[in-house]
């Protein structure tokens, strides 16, 4: 997939091309609707299925106090939509610049001069240009006058009729319902981060962690123990996955996430690793003393290796 971060890298010449537009927080399962028929049209059409999104949430410039956390960072999301069949991705910076382009600049600067549009496919709620003055019918309108074809594409809506969306799958992460998200992505959801050096508690009690720099990519879903994968240059290793501030320990900094690999003693400092959250084990808990605590990370232990690895589960 080619990756251009601004209007201005687009080659001249790019094109023509089949277009959708969009934040794609989590490319989830809607997402993954609207590219696959992206693909379809450009099939069909002969043209390139590329993707326009943003280098961060418009709501950061617009309105910061409404801003929900990202479900990844920008490039997690260009992973994850080089999966998809995409052969080209637009992340345009979206700056001020960009937020008072009038509807018809932003479609004649960047769908026709540099995109070459032949195809746009959008959502019935599409807004564009300045303050959202821009909808479904306006792009139809300049369709005609350029020379491209909206086509409509109707909402993903898997369970009591409710739309798949980013707010609904960060709904279940705060819950820590990682396995019900995990279906609305389409993926596990996961984080990506530097191994850094804790408070070797983990060690201390027979279960050595990794542990997650804070600045790590992803959202990080609610306090608890999980049964996830720990992926380290390509290999993954079962894991069992601590969220939280381990309540029976003080000044343990908030959210900090670790996984203990299950059987293996892994030097894993200073490494780019990948945390992925298969299922919540239980919520966190603070224990009286050492010895309940250890045994109860033994049956954490032993619930994620019948999660992950059932026929191996004693």
């Amino acid at each position: 997939m080619k990756v251009f971060r601004s209007v201005q890298e687009v080659p001249d010449g790019f094109g023509p091309s089949a277009v959708t537009i969009g934040k794609f927080d989590g490319v989830h399962t809607g997402h993954r609707a609207v590219i696959a028929r992206l693909c379809e049209v450009a099939a069909s059409g002969g043209l390139t299925p590329t993707v326009i999104t943003f280098d961060r949430n418009p709501l950061e410039l617009l309105a910061p106090e409404k801003c929900p956390t990202a479900l990844v960072s920008v490039e997690q999301k260009l992973d994850l939509l080089a999966g998809t069949g995409v052969e080209a991705t637009l992340i345009v910076p979206f700056d001020r610049a960009l937020a008072d382009l009038s509807p018809e600049e932003f479609v004649q600067h960047i769908l026709v001069d540099r995109l070459h549009a032949a195809a746009v496919l959008v959502g019935s709620d599409f807004r564009f240009g300045r303050r959202g003055a821009g909808d479904v019918e306006m792009l139809r309108a300049f369709g005609e006058t350029y020379g491209f074809v909206v086509h409509l594409i109707d909402d993903v809506r898997p369970e009591h009729g409710r739309r798949v969306s980013s707010t609904w799958i960060r709904e279940l992460l705060a819950d820590g319902d990682v396995a019900h998200a995990g279906e609305l992505l389409g993926h596990i959801p996961t984080l990506r981060g530097v191994v850094v050096h804790g408070a070797k508690r983990g060690r201390e009690l027979g279960f050595p962690t990794a542990n997650l720099s804070p600045e790590s990519e992803g959202l990080i879903p609610a306090d608890g123990v999980y049964a996830g994968w720990l992926t380290d240059g390509g290999e993954r290793y079962p894991a069992a996955i601590s969220v939280g501030n381990n309540p029976t320990f003080e000044g343990v900094p908030q959210k900090q996430v670790e996984a203990y690999v299950l059987d293996r003693d892994l030097d894993l400092y200073d490494h780019h690793v990948e945390i992925s959250f298969v299922e919540r084990i239980r919520g966190m808990v603070a224990y009286a003393g050492i010895e309940p605590l250890i045994a109860q990370i033994a049956d954490d232990v032993a619930q994620a290796r019948s999660i992950l690895q059932p026929e191996n589960a004693n």
